[in-house]
């Protein structure tokens, strides 16, 4: 099996090592992470992204806080550990994998009654969800293929690789399975504004797999699609509605937009930890907005006036209706996605 060229998180005994993601791809750097305070930042000032990893980086944060723990009784220890989990949640509102893997971990001391069985069952939880998301990974990419014939080009917007899952990626996914088995598929990336994300990893990782990428502005993807042969899109998400109103980078919703306009379809890829069914649409998705800097700036370089006034989402909402189809490890669902989704849930 082909392997990820590299892994953004992993659990190094008594700390976390990190690929500092902000670096790619001129720099290759790994963090330690030793705090909960470094994990809360990490996944804050972007050095771990997608939603995916941000949510493994939080289990793990976790997993090292407790680890640390000196309290010996357990419920002063499970009333840190909440605390903790609250703070965290702070990070970043919109992945809701962050809250998802939090939830998970916080759940599985509900019936433990002693501070080290429940450091044990934290630690394992974590690593639990860390091996369940490269399994995840692998079955969105074999669902994702199958839509896809050689010699197909795919674009895509952001980066959801494997560089921001335990493995794979999700939108990329398909890309590692055809390598595996000879399949050849084309890629254009677009650049990603403002953080440059197409153009820093998913371009770069896609280099580092070997696959035809080729790079091109945002505001180039209608053009791309018209006169290249792009034959579909496919996309991750941060957070999916249970409409089936999907939350992603700044930008894909007019990407969606292209798509139908110019009649190619449109794909999201993620896994069921992402499809918030207490979420009922897309209206009810927080939109996180960050610093002006990161649109006044390209690699802290002014290149507008120093005070503009500056609007930076950094994500936007397709609606359900743009969507050909979800793709997840459980399969690829479409049309009445209300209802679909709730099946996959039952």
């Amino acid at each position: 099996m082909l392997n990820t060229p590299i892994r953004s998180v992993q659990w190094n005994k008594d700390k976390i090592t990190l690929l500092d993601q902000r670096l790619l791809p001129q720099k290759i750097e790994y963090l330690t992470l030793s705090s909960i305070e470094d994990i809360w930042d990490a996944i804050f000032e972007l050095k771990v992204r997608g939603a995916p990893a941000i949510g493994i980086a939080a289990a793990f944060g976790l997993a090292l806080s407790t680890q640390q723990s000196t309290i010996s009784n357990f419920d002063e220890f499970r009333l840190e550990l909440k605390k903790e989990a609250a703070y965290l949640e702070t990070s970043r509102p919109t992945a809701v994998n962050l809250f998802w893997a939090i939830k998970r971990i916080l759940s599985v001391v509900e019936n433990i009654t002693s501070v080290q069985e429940a450091k044990e069952a934290i630690l394992a939880e974590a690593l639990l969800i860390e091996k369940e998301d490269e399994d995840i990974c692998r079955s969105i990419g074999e669902y994702a293929l199958s839509l896809f014939q050689d010699e197909d080009t795919l674009l895509t917007h952001c980066n959801a690789g494997g560089i921001a899952t335990a493995r794979y990626g999700t939108a990329l996914a398909p890309f590692y399975i055809a390598k595996e088995r000879g399949i050849t598929l084309r890629a254009f990336a677009s650049e990603t504004r403002p953080v440059l994300q197409g153009a820093r990893l998913t371009a770069w990782e896609l280099q580092q797999l070997g696959v035809d990428v080729t790079l091109i502005t945002d505001n180039m993807v209608a053009h791309t699609i018209q006169s290249k042969g792009i034959n579909a899109v496919i996309v991750g998400a941060d957070r999916i509605a249970a409409n089936g109103d999907a939350a992603n980078k700044i930008g894909t919703y007019g990407l969606a937009l292209i798509a139908k306009s110019l009649g190619i379809p449109f794909y999201v890829a993620a896994p069921l930890s992402t499809i918030d069914v207490d979420t009922l649409s897309g209206a009810d998705i927080e939109i996180e907005e960050r610093h002006p800097d990161e649109v006044r700036t390209i690699n802290g370089h002014l290149i507008s006036p120093a005070d503009i006034n500056v609007f930076n989402p950094a994500f936007d909402v397709t609606p359900a209706e743009l969507i050909t189809g979800i793709i997840t490890e459980k399969g690829i669902i479409k049309g009445d996605y209300q209802k679909e989704i709730a099946i996959l849930f039952q």
